[in-house]
């Protein structure tokens, strides 16, 4: 049996990415415990933010705040984002005003959140700080990065049949749209000037174990690396990569990543995102992929581009599952 990495290094977006965590640690403790009901291992979290968005004078960073509620016990286990026990007073009476966005929804709890966010930002804090300070109520057990202090956020170029070809934010795409309206390319306002939040680069470059959970490869995985200097560091880590396939028998497990996909000229399949990640070998990020039972027939495909893979039951259906899914991925790393 390989030794448990000491140093865990996990690019992350949102639910997916979330749930995973929620398993590794579970695994974690069991493997790798400190003697105090928690784990021995350093797990870095570096968050996606080209979801990040101002609404209603508020700043949001829906990833971020996911993987924070999620591990600190607070999100909504029905929705898989925003909090538990959640009510939507405010945004009941925005709507009653008439004033827009009605389609993005904050509820009251997660309202405070970002209240003290855009305070603190506001008040000359960078994103990283804040971040950290607001981790200390939800003790998520990981050390939370943003990808960025610095603005990045991902727009959607689409066709809108009334004002033609536009830009819009990927939230009022996802959300809004439920991604219907088909997109021509995804741009990252201000990535060009974005440069990776502290401690970000360390993370990587010192990992033991680096890992690309099942989340969205274009806007979230895809987003983190395109900050100046990140895929430069996934590429030539000395740590193992090993990613998570988001998606079985063809179809995401969750969300719209098959419309994200296909935006990019990427077959939704294990083996598709998989060659769109590519080898290290050959100049791409991972050393190793591990796909659902289902997806086994692709597993040739897969070798020949050099990349490790395993086939395991790959759905996260509870604690259990998640756990076991962490577990084969620590061990196609050390494979």
């Amino acid at each position: 049996m390989s030794p448990v990495p000491s140093r865990i290094t996990v690019l992350s977006g949102g639910i997916g990415g979330a749930r995973f965590l929620v398993g590794l640690l579970a695994h974690l403790r069991t493997a790798n415990p400190d003697g105090k009901g928690g784990s021995a291992s350093e797990v870095t979290v570096i968050s996606n933010t080209g979801d990040d968005i101002w609404v209603h004078g508020v700043r949001v960073c829906p990833d971020l705040d996911t993987v924070m509620y999620t591990l600190g016990g607070g999100i909504s286990a029905e929705r898989g984002w925003g909090r538990e026990d959640e009510h939507f007073t405010v945004k009941d009476e925005l709507a009653a005003y008439g004033v827009e966005p009605s389609w993005f929804g904050l509820g009251d709890r997660d309202l405070a959140t970002h209240l003290i966010r855009t305070q603190s930002l506001q008040s000359g804090f960078t994103l990283s700080e804040v971040t950290a300070a607001l981790s200390d109520r939800w003790k998520p057990g990981v050390t939370l990065l943003p990808m960025s202090d610095d603005r990045a956020e991902t727009h959607v170029v689409v066709m809108d049949p009334e004002q033609g070809r536009i830009a819009i934010h990927f939230q009022e795409w996802w959300i809004r749209h439920r991604a219907a309206l088909k997109a021509e390319a995804f741009v990252m306002v201000g990535i060009d000037d974005a440069k990776p939040a502290p401690g970000v680069i360390e993370a990587i470059m010192d990992a033991d174990l680096v890992i690309l959970p099942p989340s969205n490869p274009v806007v979230s995985i895809g987003a983190i690396l395109q900050v100046a200097g990140l895929a430069d560091a996934i590429r030539t880590t000395k740590a193992p990569v090993v990613g998570v396939s988001p998606i079985i028998s063809g179809a995401p497990v969750r969300g719209m990543a098959d419309a994200c996909l296909e935006t990019i000229g990427v077959a939704t399949s294990a083996a598709g995102v998989a060659l769109h990640y590519g080898s290290r070998s050959a100049g791409g990020y991972l050393d190793a992929w591990l796909i659902a039972d289902e997806d086994a027939a692709s597993i040739a495909a897969i070798s020949s581009a050099d990349i490790r893979v395993a086939a395991v039951p790959l759905l996260m259906s509870d604690l259990e599952t998640s756990a076991a899914i962490a577990a084969a991925t620590l061990a196609l790393a050390g494979s």
